[in-house]
């Protein structure tokens, strides 16, 4: 009785009491309430956004880059897969022996790794990209909570320094910085993929929340270039830079039919594998950078004084006294000649006997030669930064002008632009486009001399390379081989430097039926040797030597040089000496 007593008092609440403890229930289920409602309608962002950051991941799927191949297929950049490591910090959970290992691993200081799974801020952090496969395994072996990988790729060069002014490089995010990789990003990345999916807090995909997006891979990429030419010309460039130890040095290789660029080596150079420390050693100079051409232009004179003046390959030019004086300037030859036919003043490369033959022409026709054969405008190669070079209107010459261009001095073009402005004496007459990309077909020219005339020109370029000529050096055994020789003070800041020079050569071979066009340049030798027949002709007869050998193209001359290459008659430089 008492307990039942006891149980009936303490249910019978006074009722100031009852009502107290209803409005507080009431109160707490009407917060629940307006909380319930606060997250799902008005902060109901706020939350969605937490509960993705643990569950959702969207990933990006990367596609697989085009390869870049040389002419014949051999690879100069390709792709190779690697694996990169990233996480939420919010998610990783490791001790100090773990964090110790996994630095390990990644070669990389413990205090490094810490700060980046400390950054508690973000959702998604990369640990460290692209590592080796094998390494990624063992990391992920490590089975550390908040830790993935993904697939990825890094760009691997074969050809290295040998090709990497061509080729260029891609940086971490796989995307072109330099070179053929540069201008031709778009075709080679191809287009990402996404996966959009929900993952259970191990990590393992629970849902796709939409279909997945499948990445489309990167076109593959086939150059003009031949790697074992590359590697020639570099072989023998380097040969020469050293030798004449030269501040640097470049050289082009055309296809004289297509005008296909078979090779093109710039030094000093860089290893594309291992792009640092490269500051300065990126620029292509055979497209990037200009020079004055010096002697080598005096064929182009030659040509035009055939074509649109009174001359013929015997015309004869009095070069007497070895010096001609124009206003208050004068012009000189490197050796003082007496009367010399057009064909000689190639030979012997009279500044004299060039400066004679345009001052008798029409300044108009000269200027207008100039830019047909590509002088003053890109060659359209489809290169990142291609100068235009510099050609002045004709209106602003003066006589002084118009005979120092016919030799090269007070116009600047690329070595690229020089190379392929042979390509009329190759081809009858014919100036071809150049291209860094195998054709699947001969291209079409443009018409700029005559065939008579760039024949004509063309036999006199034979001569240079003969005994009495500026090029023995530029001999190849069995072949016959034309070209010009060129030699030119360096233009800098306070104008021309007399004690830095840059020596040139362009040639053709076989002479009989061109194949092959090399232009050389050497800039600023600086081993007392600096006229172009000495410091540039000798890197066209070693590569050629080897080359046309390789090519297996037939020859057309004798078989043993034709004299000593001793007997070197030097270039008159491209220069002018103001009266006082």
């Amino acid at each position: 009785m008492l307990l039942k007593e006891s149980q009936h008092k303490l249910v019978k609440l006074p009722a100031w009491r009852r009502r107290a403890l209803l409005i507080a229930l009431l109160l707490g289920f009407l917060a629940l309430l307006g909380r319930g409602f606060y997250l799902q309608t008005l902060h109901k962002e706020y939350l969605i956004k937490k509960g993705e950051a643990f569950s959702r991941r969207k990933v990006v799927l990367m596609p697989h880059r085009g390869k870049i191949y040389d002419r014949n297929f051999k690879p100069l950049a390709i792709s190779l897969p690697v694996e990169s490591l990233w996480t939420n910090p919010t998610d990783v959970q490791l001790n100090a022996a773990q964090l110790k290992q996994m630095a390990s691993l990644l070669a990389m200081k413990p205090n490094a790794l810490q700060q980046k799974l400390a950054q508690k801020n973000k959702e998604f952090v990369f640990i460290k990209r692209r590592v080796a496969p094998d390494v990624a395994k063992r990391v992920m072996a490590m089975k550390i909570p908040g830790v993935f990988s993904q697939k990825e790729y890094k760009r691997f060069y074969p050809a290295a320094d040998v090709a990497a002014h061509i080729v260029g490089f891609t940086g971490i995010d796989d995307t072109g910085v330099e070179g053929m990789e540069l201008f031709q990003n778009a075709v080679l990345a191809g287009y990402s993929g996404k996966r959009d999916f929900v993952r259970d807090r191990k990590g393992h995909v629970v849902e796709d929340l939409v279909a997945v997006q499948l990445p489309h891979d990167g076109q593959d990429l086939v150059l003009s270039i031949d790697r074992t030419v590359q590697y020639i010309v570099h072989r023998e460039l380097n040969r020469a830079m050293e030798k004449q130890k030269a501040k640097a040095a470049a050289a082009v290789v055309l296809d004289a039919k297509t005008g296909e660029v078979l090779a093109m080596v710039n030094l000093p150079t860089y290893n594309p594998n291992n792009p640092i420390h490269i500051t300065g050693k990126t620029r292509n100079s055979s497209i990037v950078n200009m020079f004055e051409p010096g002697s080598t232009m005096k064929p182009i004179t030659a040509a035009a004084a055939m074509e649109f003046g009174p001359y013929t390959p015997e015309t004869k030019i009095q070069t007497a006294p070895g010096y001609l004086k124009i206003g208050t300037a004068t012009i000189h030859d490197a050796h003082p000649n007496q009367v010399l036919t057009v064909a000689q003043v190639i030979q012997k490369s009279s500044n004299v006997g060039s400066a004679k033959m345009a001052l008798d022409l029409n300044k108009e026709q000269v200027w207008n030669t100039y830019l047909q054969l590509g002088f003053g405008a890109t060659t359209k190669i489809g290169f990142p930064g291609e100068a235009a070079g510099r050609v002045r209107h004709y209106k602003t010459w003066r006589p002084i002008e118009q005979a120092t261009m016919s030799y090269g001095h007070g116009i600047s073009v690329t070595l690229l632009q020089l190379a392929r402005a042979y390509t009329v004496f190759a081809n009858e007459g014919e100036l071809m486009p150049v291209t860094l990309t195998k054709l699947s077909e001969a291209p079409v020219g443009r018409q700029v001399f005559s065939a008579k005339v760039a024949n004509a020109v063309k036999d006199m370029l034979e001569l240079v390379v003969q005994p009495g000529g500026t090029a023995l050096k530029a001999q190849v055994t069995g072949y016959r081989v034309a070209g010009k020789t060129g030699t030119a003070h360096k233009l800098g800041a306070g104008g021309y430097e007399h004690d830095k020079y840059v020596g040139s050569f362009v040639g053709m071979v076989p002479a009989s039926n061109p194949r092959l066009i090399m232009a050389v340049m050497i800039d600023e030798p600086s081993n007392g040797e600096y006229y172009g027949g000495t410091v540039a002709a000798p890197v066209f007869s070693a590569v050629m030597n080897d080359v046309l050998r390789m090519l297996a193209v037939p020859q057309d001359g004798v078989s043993v040089p034709l004299t000593s290459p001793e007997s070197l008659v030097p270039e008159a430089m491209a220069d002018v000496k103001e009266a006082m």
